[in-house]
């Protein structure tokens, strides 16, 4: 455990500084695979059906690529690639789901039935902690709950000021709860597309 102390005790017995250099380290983990989902999402855009959705995909992709934080309306405005072909929950590829698996800090090495059952518990999980906050109210948090439920939702807030965690939650928030369950797929793509180019996160 001296030795080890990331992998072999929990969060509550690091201290301060390990709490720092241990979540960059599993922030750097996920981020490896953002380029990968982001190929994946520029892959798909001739089989989008509808125009107007196969502009918006592309300049969104464009967009994250070139360092712009995307605005909610943004990605709001393609919900409906995700709620079915070719983004939806149950016509995400093996490799995407891999990717995506990484993107959440979960295992990738399941088979294809396992890693999407996963995924979708997962995003349905924080789906429903996300109308339960949204009724709360971010202002009742304490400044640590919010730079967790930051880092859970794919923000290394480790590095953010709380300010700054608090507007970020607040627009996932919104893109949250403005989702049905047929498009939950966005949410879990969310992690990456809110979190790539926010404010003092480039490192």
């Amino acid at each position: 455990m001296y030795l080890f102390p990331r992998q072999l005790l929990i969060r509550h017995f690091w201290t301060p500084k390990q709490q720092i250099d241990f979540l960059d380290i599993y922030h750097a983990l996920r981020k490896q695979s953002h380029p990968e989902i982001l190929c994946c999402l520029e892959r798909v855009i001739p089989l989008i059906s509808d125009a107007g959705l196969r502009w918006h995909m592309a300049e969104l992709c464009t967009k994250i690529q070139h360092g712009t934080h995307p605005a909610v309306h943004d990605i709001l405005a393609l919900r409906n690639c995700f709620s079915n072909y070719p983004l939806g929950m149950n016509q995400l590829h093996a490799l995407q789901m891999k990717a995506l698996s990484r993107a959440m800090l979960l295992t990738p090495y399941l088979p294809p039935l396992l890693l999407r059952h996963r995924l979708k518990t997962h995003t349905t999980v924080i789906h429903h902690l996300d109308k339960a906050l949204a009724k709360l109210g971010i202002g009742q948090l304490t400044a640590q709950e919010v730079k967790s439920a930051c880092y859970l939702r794919g923000l290394n807030s480790t590095h953010v000021a709380e300010d700054r965690c608090r507007t970020w939650l607040g627009e996932w928030l919104q893109i949250s709860c403005s989702l049905k369950e047929a498009e939950l797929s966005l949410l879990l793509h969310n992690v990456v597309l809110l979190s790539t180019n926010y404010i003092g996160t480039r490192r």
